[in-house]
């Protein structure tokens, strides 16, 4: 009789474990690894499966080819803090806190970087209000490891804005957007620790020496040092994935690359060099630090990223997660025109325009219409491409139907998921809405074909100027005088959105009268 309990107890144990086990794989497979890549200032047109011609990307292609390819995809701002508090709470800059890039000058010489090392007080941007629900805070409640490596921006390293209180387990990188004018700082943060790298106090805007042969490489050694964050960054990319791969993990991979300065691997300036020939050099006038080959410089930029995206695919392959991994990425904003950057070389936002005044910093079609690629293995198909019109601020909401918890009630956004699993119920935007206090003022809005926009709002200009989109990409011409109710339809949308700003910084006295 003892022995059939202990028999009895034993077989209840042994069930108990593989009903554990069962219950866990099962969570495992409804709770797929999310990884989000985000670009920092990638062109529409600067992948080859959106029509680039110069700068190879081989892992992003294949991406596309093995997912969903977005056409019409916009990121939240045209600028870097702004976009990505939009992505992280999925509300438009009509609602948003953080509406434009703030380095709160308030608090002393922040852009004195001998003192920022000194002193976390100067360091980051305005931060997030204690308790926002961001994405890495709703995906927490869904049991998930969250994580951002990268470039933060939205939290001095001493406030409640970090990435530990805004729902990062894990965060690794620059809190700074200013530190990030330099892919060799001083320093970087892991969690709430400041880590010391082996690199020289070279301050970003530092010019060649006097009297220095701007053909002579030689003159340019002070601007490749030892310890590269971009690399350091990739490392602890793969090192969380290996860390969590017995349970439900979301990375979010907020990469400096390509933005200014240009700071590329020598192997992939020298490949570039040889395929476009030797140029005249970038001597740092239009700030950043100086380049010998800009434009081999600038691919090298983009041809790594897409290496490292290489290197994540390949883990996920060996550790078995492939195919329960969804992998985003995209750009926080359209292609820059500083720093030695040429977007009218590459043609960055073909087929818009991309040059100073239309890309970064503007809420034309170059400055906010980005690359958008979805792959998710068996759930998405092969070589999908869709025309949704979608915003950052849709991300939240599809991350939160994915992970199957319910989305915040004051949101903008609209989940895409029925879209990526090709159903008929996906739900659609009668209208996407930017404003930005920066660049003049500006504020638009993309309803079907039509792109309203306003420009000067703080020389009292709220003239909307109108364009079809499906005749006149490059926004090339006012058609506001020919559609009256269009422009009167558009003007009550900006009306109607916008909510005066919390932070001062980011009003504009003609909007909120």
């Amino acid at each position: 009789m003892k022995t059939l309990k202990i028999l009895f107890n034993t077989s209840l144990l042994c069930l108990s474990v593989i009903l554990w086990v069962a219950c866990k794989d099962q969570k495992k497979e409804d709770s797929p690894n999310i990884i989000y890549i985000l670009a920092d200032d990638l062109g529409y047109a600067e992948l080859g499966c959106y029509g680039q011609e110069k700068i190879e990307t081989p892992n992003l292609d294949a991406l596309a080819s093995n997912g969903m390819l977005f056409t019409q995809h916009y990121s939240g701002a045209p600028v870097c803090a702004p976009s990505r508090c939009v992505l992280l709470t999925g509300k438009h800059l009509g609602h948003a806190q953080i509406r434009g890039n703030d380095e709160w000058k308030e608090r002393g010489d922040v852009w004195n970087f001998e003192a920022m090392a000194k002193n976390p007080n100067l360091e980051g941007q305005r931060p997030l209000k204690p308790g926002t629900k961001t994405i890495g805070r709703l995906l927490q409640s869904a049991g998930y490891e969250t994580a951002i490596v990268g470039k933060w921006g939205l939290g001095a390293p001493l406030t409640e804005g970090i990435p530990n209180k805004q729902g990062f387990d894990f965060f690794f990188g620059y809190n700074c957007q200013r530190q990030a004018h330099t892919f060799f700082p001083v320093h970087l943060w892991k969690d709430t620790t400041k880590i010391l790298l082996n690199n020289k106090m070279v301050p970003p805007r530092t010019k060649l020496p006097k009297n220095a042969n701007i053909f002579d490489s030689d003159s340019y050694k002070d601007f490749w040092l030892t310890d590269y964050s971009a690399e350091l960054m990739q490392k602890e990319v793969l090192n969380f994935i290996r860390d969590n791969k017995d349970q439900p993990f979301f990375m979010y991979y907020a990469s400096p690359v390509p933005h200014v300065p240009i700071q590329a691997p020598p192997k992939w300036v020298d490949y570039y060099l040889e395929k476009f020939g030797d140029e005249d050099p970038y001597v740092g006038d239009k700030g950043y630090f100086p380049h010998r080959y800009p434009h081999a410089g600038y691919a090298a930029m983009v041809s790594y990223l897409d290496e490292q995206v290489g290197e994540i695919v390949g883990l996920l392959k060996d550790l078995g997660l492939y195919e329960n991994t969804i992998i985003m990425f995209s750009s926080d904003n359209g292609p820059s025109y500083v720093g030695g950057t040429d977007s009218p070389w590459f043609d960055s936002a073909k087929p818009f325009k991309s040059e100073a005044g239309w890309g970064k910093g503007n809420l034309t079609e170059g400055g906010i219409r980005i690359p958008m690629i979805v792959q998710w293995p068996g759930k998405i198909e092969k070589g999908k491409e869709t025309n949704l019109i979608s915003a950052f601020y849709d991300v939240l909401p599809t991350l939160c139907d994915i992970a199957g918890i319910n989305k915040p009630s004051d949101i903008d956004g609209i989940s895409f998921l029925p879209t990526l699993l090709s159903k008929e119920d996906q739900q659609f935007h009668d209208f996407l809405y930017w404003e930005f206090p920066e660049s003049g003022g500006q504020q638009a809005v993309r309803m079907g074909k039509w792109k309203g926009i306003r420009k000067n709002i703080k020389k009292d200009s709220l003239r909307i100027q109108l364009y079809n989109l499906e005749e006149d990409i490059r926004e090339l011409n006012d058609v506001s005088s020919q559609n009256p109710q269009i422009v009167k339809a558009i003007e009550t949308i900006f009306k109607n959105e916008h909510e005066i700003a919390e932070l001062e910084k980011f009003r504009m006295t003609a909007l909120d009268r």
